[in-house]
């Protein structure tokens, strides 16, 4: 049976998904992140040398990276209706967005939770007004617009149809999640992303993300 290794409050969610709407069965093997430097654990590292989620075994053989695994269980598993025909112009839109969501969209987003921990880290007195200095010079002349030309980017496209491919809900839209999740919760931009936020709420009532989180447990994003 496939197995999915789930680390809490990560990507994986996305896999644990996209397995509910493809109705494939699989097993979780559940880990939790260390409460002080939210790093996963090392039994990570048995499965896969980088010791990070999400990572997935089937047959065998050991795939990690959320869009490699999507784009995999896809191709084996589903039946024409979460993605588009190789080949075609939609697949290679569909392909666009699995390798957006990670190598475009999140970095902006990582950077604001990093820029926001440096702010409120504990230090010393003298040592804060400058770490706080420094975090907000980084967000204001880099993070924010960044996040503000990716998400409105984002927002147009979701204009269209509601998706991000075609005129119904696909993988690519699972792919896409992560990211315009985070965004709700760490942008400050949600008021100023109606097609975002109306996506939001359109995945996060599918019975296969909410089956998903019963699996998977919930998982935080600010």
């Amino acid at each position: 049976m496939l197995t999915v290794h789930h680390l809490n409050n990560s990507r994986s969610q996305r896999v644990l998904w996209l397995l509910e709407e493809l109705d494939v069965p699989y097993e979780i093997r559940k880990y939790e992140r260390d409460p002080k430097t939210l790093l996963a654990p090392p039994e990570l590292r048995a499965i896969h040398p980088l010791g990070k989620s999400p990572v997935i075994e089937d047959d065998g053989q050991v795939i990690a990276e959320s869009g490699a695994i999507i784009d995999y269980l896809v191709d084996r598993y589903d039946t024409g209706r979460l993605a588009p025909p190789r080949g075609t112009p939609e697949r290679l839109r569909f392909n666009y967005w699995l390798h957006y969501a990670e190598g475009s969209a999140m970095p902006p987003l990582l950077l604001k939770l990093v820029a926001l921990r440096i702010a409120n880290a504990p230090m010393s007195f003298f040592a804060k007004p400058i770490a706080r200095k420094i975090a907000g010079k980084l967000q204001s002349t880099f993070v924010d617009p960044q996040l503000a030309l990716h998400l409105g980017y984002a927002n147009d496209a979701l204009a269209k149809t509601g998706w991000f491919v075609g005129d119904a809900f696909g993988a690519a839209d699972i792919q896409m999640s992560f990211p315009m999740e985070a965004a709700m919760a760490r942008s400050g931009l949600a008021d100023r992303l109606p097609h975002v936020a109306a996506f939001v709420q359109r995945i996060q009532q599918r019975p296969a993300y909410r089956r998903a989180l019963e699996r998977g447990g919930p998982y935080a994003l600010g």
